[in-house]
């Protein structure tokens, strides 16, 4: 179970992306994409949803683990023990299971890996590793099976080694210690990639110069018309229009762009190389004879980030080296969200849709491989999924705790071609800003203002309110005051995300990240 962190829906190849990623790609060839396929809007979130089978304030992480509510129903930053992991539903299995990546579903409150169910673990405390002489906060040390080891030690990696290539060695090294127990494996292979501060090795990132120089409009319309060549949307979808605080890239000086160039430079390495990390997972699974039998799934835990506002941040000598501070912003999270409006914290598509590659040679029908899923998912199906694949059995009640039944619904029959249907709607909400999608109707609510609704079927990029639907539109509000209320979500004041300084902007933080370098 492959996460990236804070990669757009468009960033790789099969979703149209023209970022190199041939290994992921190979891995859509071979097996199936999702194209309405949604996370839950932020890290943490999604990670809990991901793990549990659950929305995101059931298993207690409606916001980030750093956000804790006293009172609160489902803000108390770590998993709660009416959820399960999936890992603790395998052990029933049979499995032997392991993490290697980014945790950060309740590690500073005393929820760690080694507590929930997984055998073998690597974690750094929260996330954004990516060199052994990083000197930032919480990026010096990892955790193995529990026990704090510096990034700069031999134990970690050997040499100068980049975070994606050593996860990848940690979680082969694992399951290759599962196959010689004769066991089956489970590894959980959450990256640090390409969550800010960006960073990538020189050569990935020299590998890519010049190649933004076209812009993030012109960029745009181009990934879209291959996401239409592709079968991702319609040829009568439309582009959604770049927001307000975004700058015409033709309205830009040459320093300006230059620097913008390099900032996209480094996000894109950043992404290239966990292909290339993802390329050595599956060959070193071939090469143990495993690869046909494993399933393997790719998805990133919301959209793309513009935190930084739309100038970005880019600040250090050498931009993507272990010293330096890069976040892509605003201009260029439009470009990895193609076609779709707003960004990781939002429940626009923007903010929400994933793209989802699921791999098993000798468990899909060879004659799907390469195909499309179009039927709307979540997060919440991925634990009956595996649960299912597994012949695990989801518990009522685990270690003296009741727990509450999943909330997703299988996606194993898409793996023989068969339709998948859903009983009810998707339901979001993050910082107050809310969402429901009832087939083909998706309602949206920004905090602070009026539910929108949308058809999807007709309008799958969201650019034109459904005014005329109003009954729908009440009845689809009323499901979400339902779930909401059944499902342990708070009401959201913005008082709770410490981190915000002033009004919240479209690019999830507050005006002062706006500001030209």
């Amino acid at each position: 179970m492959i996460l990236a962190d804070d990669m757009g829906f468009s960033d790789i190849g099969s979703y149209g992306g023209e970022i190199p990623t041939p290994n992921i790609d190979a891995l859509a060839a071979r097996g199936l994409r999702f194209s309405q396929f949604y996370n839950a809007a932020r890290c943490s979130p999604s990670r809990a949803s991901l793990l549990t089978g659950l929305y995101p304030h059931q298993a207690g992480l409606g916001h980030l683990e750093e956000v804790v509510v006293p009172g609160s129903r489902g803000l108390h930053g770590r998993l709660e023990t009416r959820a399960v992991t999936i890992a603790e539903v395998l052990h029933g299995a049979g499995y032997r299971t392991a993490i290697s990546g980014k945790w950060h579903v309740g590690n500073t409150h005393g929820v760690s890996p080694w507590t929930r169910g997984f055998d073998r673990s690597i974690t750094p405390p929260l996330g954004g590793l990516y060199f052994p002489d990083q000197t930032t906060k919480n990026r010096t040390t990892l955790y193995i099976d529990g026990r704090a080891v510096p990034t700069s030690s031999p134990e970690v990696g050997r040499g100068y080694w980049y975070a994606s290539d050593m996860f990848v060695h940690w979680g082969l090294r694992f399951a290759r210690e599962a196959e010689a127990q004769s066991k089956p494996f489970f590894l959980y292979l959450p990256f640090t990639a390409p969550h800010f501060p960006l960073m990538a090795p020189r050569a990935d990132i020299a590998r890519l110069r010049g190649r933004y120089a076209a812009g993030w409009d012109r960029m745009r319309r181009e990934r879209f018309a291959r996401q239409k060549a592709l079968g991702l949307f319609p040829q009568n979808a439309r582009l959604t229009p770049r927001l307000p605080g975004s700058s015409p890239w033709s309205t830009l000086n040459a320093a300006d762009r230059a620097r913008f160039e390099r900032i996209m430079e480094v996000y894109a390495a950043d992404v290239s190389r966990m292909d290339k990390a993802v390329g050595d997972l599956v060959a070193g699974l071939k090469r143990d004879g495993v690869f046909e039998n494993t399933v393997i799934l790719f998805l990133s835990d919301n959209g793309g980030n513009a935190e930084g506002g739309p100038w970005g941040v880019a600040e250090g000598q050498d931009l993507g080296g272990s010293h330096s501070r890069v976040f892509a912003g605003m201009n260029w999270a439009m470009l990895q969200n193609t076609p779709f409006s707003h960004f990781k914290h939002f429940t626009r598509e923007g903010g929400i849709a994933t793209p989802l590659i699921v791999s098993w040679p000798r468990g899909i029908d060879p004659r799907l491989n390469g195909s499309l899923v179009r039927a709307p998912g979540h997060l919440i199906d991925i634990m009956p999924t595996l649960a299912q694949i597994a012949g695990a059995t989801y518990p009522t009640t685990f270690q003296g705790h009741t727990i509450l039944p999943m909330a997703g619904r299988t996606m194993v029959p898409a793996f023989r071609g068969r339709m998948l249907t859903r009983a009810t709607p998707l339901f979001w909400e993050h910082e107050g800003n809310r969402a429901v999608r009832d087939g083909r109707w998706k309602a949206v609510m920004r905090f602070g203002g009026e539910w929108q609704l949308y058809d999807l079927s007709r309008d799958p990029t969201e650019t034109r309110v459904a005014v005329r639907h109003g009954t729908m539109l009440r009845h689809m509000a009323g499901e979400w005051e339902g779930w909401a209320a059944a499902s342990d979500v708070d009401p959201w004041q913005e008082r709770y995300d410490a981190g915000l300084k002033g009004p919240r902007q479209n690019w999830g933080g507050s005006a002062a990240e706006a500001e030209h370098p």
